[in-house]
């Protein structure tokens, strides 16, 4: 049986489970959001050639996403796509601009932190998370080599670098919560992820809300220091899509979601490969790269959205709120209660 045919008699096993979550969280014809694909006909033969839903993909790839850079590099999208479909591959820089491409309709599936998903969607955007691409610690609070910083209760009166909407930035408010340094205390500089690693070696801030590899690259070769870790303060590696993606190629959408699990499995079994993929794509020392993978990324974990997120992100909520990101406590349960549709993990088939 072929790819696109294996997909295709998989995807009637989704679509009625997905169908009932889109109208539930208003994704319903009449609506801004394209209603959902029909139930494929189950008179069709299994072995018949089966149309893909859409000629085009777009698709993100970042360097804290180890498994989109893998399935990039092995071009299994494209293998399995053919002439049918174009892939479009987009570059996301951080959590935020991930968000960006998803909600202007320039992704169809985008990775994002958890606690990033999660302030979209309570701020209105339309996605769900449909795979778990890892469990990092992929942010830590760095300081500067020689810095006299050795405690976060030390970064009252003092400027730090953090990219707002994402883990790096959510790691620092609960930080400065947990050393009791009202946020009001200290300046954050919005800066993207690559302008604070700057920033911080040169000076221009005292401490930067790190986001690997960027922040392995650092201590390697500036002399930053990790000023404080704390790997329950990371969120999960979320992979979403738009609901009107979800709505119209669910074949596509489990499709992708096969390859990341095909992808799980391949990098589980080559990380000396998956080292020199990312010190490649993130122009790193494959010695910064193996740290990042080897230490502070788990990819052996269950892929399914479901109760052991929605305990990370019960915790990051109530700060959204707090610090003004999200209007009431309420649109961030309502969209914890949304966010996670978790039938295409439940249904991936890795082969």
């Amino acid at each position: 049986m072929s790819i696109r045919t294996a997909v295709s008699a998989r995807v009637s096993a989704t679509v009625l489970t997905l169908a009932t979550a889109l109208a539930l969280t208003g994704c319903v014809a009449g609506e801004d959001t394209p209603a959902v694909a029909p139930e494929p006909d189950s008179t069709a033969s299994a072995d018949a050639p089966v149309e893909w839903s859409a000629d085009v993909l777009n698709i993100d790839f970042a360097t804290y996403n180890p498994l989109s850079l893998v399935i990039k590099d092995q071009g299994w999208l494209e293998e399995a796509l053919g002439d049918d479909v174009t892939v479009n591959w987009i570059q996301s820089a951080g959590s935020n601009k991930a968000n960006e491409a998803l909600r202007a309709g320039a992704v169809d599936v985008g990775s994002t932190a958890g606690s990033a998903a999660l302030l979209a969607r309570s701020n209105g955007s339309p996605i769900k998370t449909i795979d778990i691409y890892s469990q990092p610690e992929w942010a830590a609070i760095v300081v500067p080599k020689g810095s006299d910083i050795t405690d976060v209760s030390q970064l009252a009166g003092k400027s730090v670098a953090a990219t707002k909407g994402t883990d790096p930035y959510f790691f620092l408010l609960q930080s400065l919560e947990e050393a009791g340094v009202p946020l009001d205390q200290v300046e954050v500089q919005n800066l993207q992820h690559a302008d604070g690693k700057a920033a911080l070696e040169n000076g221009s801030v005292a401490a930067w809300a790190g986001l690997d590899p960027l922040m392995a690259a650092s201590e390697a070769t500036a002399g930053s220091t990790l000023l404080y870790r704390n790997v329950d303060f990371n969120t999960y590696g979320f992979l979403n899509a738009t609901e009107s993606f979800l709505g119209t190629s669910p074949d596509l959408a489990q499709l992708v979601v096969d390859t990341y699990e095909k992808a799980r499995a391949w990098a589980i079994a080559n990380p000396d490969e998956v080292v020199s993929i990312l010190a490649e794509v993130a122009a790193i020392d494959p010695a910064v790269a193996e740290t990042v993978i080897t230490k502070r990324t788990t990819l052996d974990l269950d892929p399914v959205p479901g109760d052991a997120q929605r305990k990370v992100l019960a915790v990051v909520g109530p700060i959204f709120v707090a610090n003004g990101d999200v209007p009431t406590q309420d649109a961030v349960d309502k969209a914890l209660d949304e966010l996670f549709e978790p039938s295409f993990a439940e249904n991936a088939d890795p082969s």
